[in-house]
């Protein structure tokens, strides 16, 4: 068995409401307007605070509530965020020093956008599985918006925060069973969204949508044939039906976006998906983490939990959660 949680936030205390986003008013009408329909009414600012602290901030809770001191760690994994504070330098080792978490495997873990803590769980779990000697996992998330402006048109305003999680060969204290995971990529998307930083000061970078119809239409159909595929293949590798499905977690984009999910999978999404996403915006990889954390509550001992994450980069993750009988 593979214990997963519970999950440890952090979310900096300035809250900035959307409707008072000043960017706003540079925007063409249309622009706005979209922007105040996403369904997200605030989102926190992490000021001067970079991405692994926040991430150091989310890690000693995740360890506290463990009730394990980072030293004797077996791996930590810090999933990489949207723009690293220096080239060149490490934040995964930056990490691993402010912690003292110097017997842990280390390393980072980025390149597929929100679906990066997908990729970390599923090494996460190969390294509980496959060596012996690897008992404890640390993923650590962070999210900080890397651009003067929030709104990242046409999907979502971008929040700040943070996440960590224990992953656990024996499962002790474990909100959930990590029962399954995949993940898949398309590099036919690979540079969909991106930030063009080289000779640009960072007061100027901006995020951008090579292609606003392949985004909106070309991707949303590809990315729902995927989860129709991905679905099906690791429902079966686990004798499951969507019958067998007590709740479905995803990331958090839009209203619009979780309205056209829960249609095209034919299930609800799980209410935290919404009600975070109108507290927080978008935290990139933190989202399914938070998300995770605030349905735990509302799942029975034993029922099962998809949980789904896609990015524009493009790549896809399914994983299979099995409610524990540890209370919240």
């Amino acid at each position: 068995m593979i214990g997963f949680g519970p999950v440890s936030t952090w979310f900096p205390e300035h809250t900035l409401r959307v409707a008072d986003l000043p960017e706003l008013a540079e925007l063409p009408s249309a622009r706005r307007e979209h922007a105040l329909s996403l369904g997200i009414d605030t989102v926190r600012c992490a000021q001067g605070a970079t991405e692994t602290e926040l991430a150091e901030q989310a890690a000693r809770k995740a360890l506290r509530r463990a009730g394990l001191d980072a030293a004797a760690l077996d791996a930590l994994l810090l999933v990489q965020g949207r723009a690293p504070q220096y080239l060149l330098a490490s934040e995964a080792t930056r990490l691993q020093q402010a912690l003292g978490a110097e017997r842990a495997f280390v390393a980072g873990v980025g390149e597929l956008g929100c679906v990066s803590v997908s990729a970390a769980f599923r090494l996460a779990a190969a390294l509980l599985r496959g060596d012996p000697r690897c008992r404890t996992v640390l993923v650590a998330a962070a999210a900080r918006t890397p651009t003067r402006a929030r709104y990242r048109s046409p999907m979502t305003v971008l929040g700040d925060g943070a996440a960590a999680v224990l992953l656990s060969s024996d499962g002790a204290d474990s909100r959930y069973e990590l029962v399954d995971i995949t993940v898949h990529s398309d590099g036919r998307y690979a540079d969909l969204f991106r930030i063009d930083y080289r000779d640009v000061p960072s007061d100027h970078w901006v995020e951008e949508c090579a292609d606003e119809p392949t985004y909106s239409f070309r991707l949303a159909v590809e990315s729902s044939k995927r989860f129709t595929a991905i679905n099906t293949e690791v429902l079966a590798r686990n004798a499951l039906s969507p019958e067998d499905i007590s709740a479905v977690l995803m990331q958090n984009l839009s209203a619009g976006a979780l309205a056209f999910w829960s249609e095209s999978l034919g299930q609800p999404i799980h209410p935290s998906c919404g009600e975070n996403l109108a507290r927080y915006g978008h935290l990139g990889s933190v989202d399914v983490l938070v998300n995770m954390d605030d349905a735990a509550a509302t799942l029975a001992p034993g029922a099962t939990a998809l949980l789904l994450n896609s990015s524009p980069v493009a790549a896809w993750s399914t994983a299979v959660l099995r409610r524990t009988d540890v209370r919240v």
